[in-house]
């Protein structure tokens, strides 16, 4: 098991991210400040670490420092060039600017994880007869482009997430969150699950589990 520490003092974003990444099976560990996470350098190794440029106490750069073997990624809400140019120099293996989309943040550290250790990357999932390209975000049947909306795409990529898994309406709502803040309304779940069946027709069966929620096999 992977282990990942993340460096964030804005909570919400924390949550998300770790609760994002454990369902991902890697181990994750949430610091607020730069004092917290060099004490769990002392304690615990990482395969990478997700830091914030800007923390109340530092900034992601004091934590790289002691991090010599780690993968790192940096966050930031800043996006010029001079910024991302420290970054890299600063020894980031990858840089991702607030907001940013769960799915894709998880396929970047799927990507740095693979490229630190030497594997080789594969940027894609399938489920029944559907590839999944996680890096453009895109789907494809028997090679031909499916025109999912953003909405659409996440429910695939959640069900091959979790292929063999009972997933409950619950769980489905929380990993199709919208990155702008939006959530889905539970009623309208069932309308997004009947789209992409139609979508998807015999490629993939997303069966209904009465009482429980949704399968995919």
């Amino acid at each position: 098991m992977k282990h990942i520490l993340v460096v964030e003092d804005d909570k919400m974003i924390a949550s998300g991210l770790v609760y994002a990444l454990e369902q991902e099976g890697y181990a994750a560990f949430h610091c607020e400040n730069v004092k917290n996470a060099l004490q769990a350098i002392t304690s615990q190794k990482f395969d990478l670490a997700i830091l914030d440029m800007q923390l109340p106490d530092g900034t992601g750069f004091n934590v790289r420092e002691k991090l010599s073997e780690t993968a790192i990624i940096f966050l930031t809400v800043v996006d010029d060039e001079s910024s991302i140019v420290s970054a890299f120099e600063g020894g980031a293996d990858d840089y991702v600017t607030k907001p940013f989309r769960i799915r894709e943040l998880l396929a970047r550290v799927k990507r740095t994880l693979s490229a630190k250790t030497g594997e080789t990357t594969i940027p894609t999932m399938s489920i029944g007869d559907i590839i999944i390209d996680t890096i453009a975000g895109k789907a494809y049947k028997n090679n031909t482009l499916l025109e999912l909306t953003a909405l659409e795409y996440r429910l695939l990529l959640t069900f091959a997430t979790h292929r063999g898994q009972i997933l409950s309406r619950t769980q489905i709502l929380e990993s199709i969150w919208d990155s702008a803040g939006n959530f889905v309304e539970d009623n309208t779940l069932t309308v997004y699950i009947k789209r992409l069946r139609e979508k998807l027709g015999d490629s993939v069966n997303i069966e209904t589990v009465r009482g429980l929620g949704y399968r995919v096999d």
